[in-house]
């Protein structure tokens, strides 16, 4: 596997560089959407986000890691509270052989740490691929860890979607469709504006889950949709959008980021359902090898999502996020609390 990257020689001096402006971004090779310069600038239009991106480079200038991470406003209605929080997806992309990475991602860490307090009061490292990287370098720079789940589809062998379904969901996905309802991707700025607007009406009963502004959505299908790193999927019923989702695709995986419907009152659509099942049916018909759901929960208490997506035919499986407040104080009881 080291053959196919560069040798880096860790010991010499690299590059160290914080990019918060689009304008300076250089070209960005990487496969990473999640650390890409097209979802920075997607962070940087969407009002209340601020993108914050670490590269590193060698003596010829040639990338070898890049981390991007986010800072957002944070609003909870109950218990009323504001902060600024910085989220990152995964721990970054490498150029280098894999034992090089850990020494490169301390660097970074410690520069975005740095960065990212003086804005924000949580980090939140999530979504990560293996939960073991960096174990020793995020509790160097104070990070705790919390056991958390996720939530993922193999799309990869000879079974079909349905086959994969609980049989009251396949059930569902069958009525929806006899009951005039349709799945399709999205075509026009309108449609996706659309979604956005009731999506967002959907989000907006969840008390924890955090929705962006609808430039978000915008932006995604301009910077995204047109490279095949988003696909964003509507559910309509007699000409009215009344379900939908959002994917992003990153490697050989899709991430369902946001999904919803009018579940109460278009109940005989399965609008919920059938947003969920259009999104499998074209990663699996696109060739990705796994679909990936965000933020399924905690796994010590029940979670509706969680619940909800396991009915597709996917599998639980044990992960870590990483936190860090602003007080260090906070950091060392709940290290302690989570040793």
């Amino acid at each position: 596997m080291d053959r196919d990257y560069p040798y880096i020689c860790t010991k010499m001096p690299l590059q160290l560089t914080i990019y918060q402006a689009g304008s300076c971004l250089p070209a960005l090779p990487g496969n990473d959407t999640f650390h890409s310069a097209e979802l920075f600038h997607i962070y940087e239009a969407t009002p209340g986000y601020s993108p914050i991106l670490v590269t590193m480079t060698d003596d010829h200038g040639a990338l070898v890691a890049k981390l991007l991470g986010v800072v957002r406003r944070s609003v909870r209605l109950f218990p009323p509270a504001f902060i600024r929080r910085c989220e990152v997806y995964g721990t970054g992309e490498y150029f280098v052989p894999p034992h090089q990475r850990e020494e490169l991602f301390g660097r970074m860490l410690q520069a975005l740490t740095s960065e990212a307090r003086r804005r924000s009061f949580l980090i939140e490292f999530r979504n990560l691929e293996d939960a073991r990287f960096g174990y020793r370098i995020f509790r160097q720079n104070n990070y705790f860890p919390i056991s958390w789940m996720r939530v993922r589809n193999s799309l990869h062998d000879d079974l079909s979607v349905e086959e994969r379904l609980s049989a009251s969901r396949l059930r569902q996905v069958r009525k929806g469709l006899q009951n005039g309802a349709e799945v399709r991707v999205a075509r026009t700025p309108e449609e996706i504006q659309s979604f956005a607007r009731m999506l967002h009406k959907y989000y907006s009963s969840k008390v924890r889950r955090h929705f962006p502004s609808l430039r978000f959505f915008r932006e995604l299908e301009q910077k995204l949709v047109e490279g095949q790193q988003s696909r964003i999927f509507i559910v309509t019923y007699k000409g009215r959008i009344i379900g939908g989702s959002a994917c992003v695709y990153s490697g050989d995986t899709a991430y369902l980021w946001f999904s919803g419907g009018m579940r109460k009152t278009y109940a005989l659509q399965y609008p919920g359902i059938l947003a969920v099942w259009g999104a499998l049916t074209d990663a699996k018909q696109r060739g990705y090898r796994h679909m990936e759901f965000m933020d399924v929960g905690l796994p010590f208490r029940r979670h509706g999502y969680r619940e909800f997506v396991l009915r597709f035919g996917g599998r639980q499986l044990s992960t870590l996020r990483w936190f860090r407040f602003r007080w260090q104080w906070l950091n060392r009881l709940l290290g302690y609390l989570y040793s």
